[in-house]
């Protein structure tokens, strides 16, 4: 019985080390970057892999075409990223190769493309997800997440943490024996508190009046009873907003409650309950094909889909015609984060207008649009 007792005192002593040094990293971190004094600003289009290159590919074409203006005066400059694919992280046995880390990290801001996460019946190596090691290593700490659906009275805005919680240690478990398996669960002050501030001010610069915070802190007392208690302390704040909180159980429960959903507007949780409850708000606007995200940190930012990569699709030959509007969505976000606001509405407008038109109707299989063809009637839209 020592030496497994051993066995997971020694992995929980290397994540005790790990995590104060990160602590002490973001103590010593500065503030946000401003994008406007960026001469170039460098955008870097990684296509993932799946349908990643091909819905990635139709949204850096229409970000091209509304910068190209910025392009054209060298104030904006794209680089391209191919080397996310699973094949290539599978040869280097990483979640993200070293060399392909490098060019991320040359980049300002990225547009992503959705990755293949091997999970343990794939047969593939168990490495980390791209997107959580991504996350991770360019501390993209707030994972923004906008559901609106205007006849349903839906303005929802989720600020869910990113480099925490159940996922920022989800590869480092540790097995006992075969009996017994312990996996690992990290909430820090400093963590919490970027994550919240930056919700409070998004609720503030956008005449939101209400806050809600999302846990289980009734059962998840330490962890999630921290989460909690500093959210609570950074809205004492701003005492023009109202907070309030809840459990993510009910919460889940009153997002289909069409009395009660209207009061929702803006919500920070942590990273496991962010990831459920923002694909459960995704299926009132069309599901989760339609909806982007936003990957907001100090120095970098990171703007995909917030689906997978559906290999099925390509494997069948069918993904000329897989629905881009995700990437799409992620691109208003990213063109609204480097102060290119009227470009993001005017995007925005575009594809609210393409949608209800009835227009290009996706279908995944041949007969239906084709994200190339979006793409292009997009452009017309915007362009008349």
């Amino acid at each position: 019985m020592e030496e497994k007792i051993k066995v997971g005192t020694d992995r929980f002593a290397e994540l005790i080390a790990s995590q104060l040094k990160r602590v002490q990293a973001m103590k010593d971190q500065g503030d946000f970057i401003d994008y406007a004094s960026l001469d170039p600003l460098v955008i870097g289009i990684c296509g993932g892999d799946g349908i990643g290159p091909v819905i990635t590919q139709v949204a850096a074409d229409v970000l091209k075409f509304l910068l190209q203006d910025e392009v054209a005066s060298g104030k904006v400059v794209f680089k391209e990223i191919t080397g996310l694919t699973i094949e290539n992280r599978i040869a280097h046995n990483k979640a993200i190769p070293d060399d392909v880390m490098e060019e991320l990290k040359r980049c300002h801001v990225i547009l992503k493309g959705p990755t293949t996460t091997p999970d343990a019946k794939s047969g593939m190596p168990n490495i980390e997800s791209a997107n959580v090691a991504m996350r991770k290593a360019l501390d993209l700490f707030a994972n923004v997440r906008p559901v609106k659906v205007k006849e349903l009275g839906i303005d929802w805005t989720f600020f869910r943490e990113n480099t925490e919680g159940a996922y920022t240690l989800g590869s480092y478990g540790v097995n006992i024996d075969e009996d017994l398996a312990f996996d690992f669960v990290v909430t820090t002050t400093q963590g919490t508190e970027r994550i919240a501030r930056l919700a409070y001010e998004y609720a503030r610069n956008n005449k939101k009046d209400r806050v809600s915070i999302i846990t289980k802190a009734n059962i998840i007392k330490t962890t999630d009873g921290n989460f909690l208690n500093i959210c609570r302390n950074i809205g004492k704040e701003y005492p023009e907003i109202e907070t309030n909180d809840w459990y993510i159980d009910i919460t889940t429960a009153k997002l289909i409650d069409e009395k009660r959903r209207k009061d929702f507007q803006v919500f920070i949780l942590p990273n496991l309950y962010g990831d459920i409850i923002t694909d459960e708000a995704a299926e009132f606007q069309g599901g989760v094909g339609t909806a982007g995200s936003a990957n907001i940190g100090k120095k970098y930012a990171m703007f995909e889909a917030i689906h997978g990569s559906a290999p099925r699709m390509m494997q069948e030959g069918r993904g000329d015609y897989a629905d881009p509007n995700s990437m799409l969505r992620a691109t208003v976000l990213l063109l609204s984060h480097i102060g290119q606001q009227e470009k993001a509405d005017r995007l925005e407008q575009a594809l609210d207008q393409l949608s209800s038109s009835g227009e290009m109707v996706f279908t995944g299989r041949e007969g239906g649009a084709t994200a190339k063809g979006y793409a292009e009637a997009l452009m017309r839209v915007m362009g008349a």
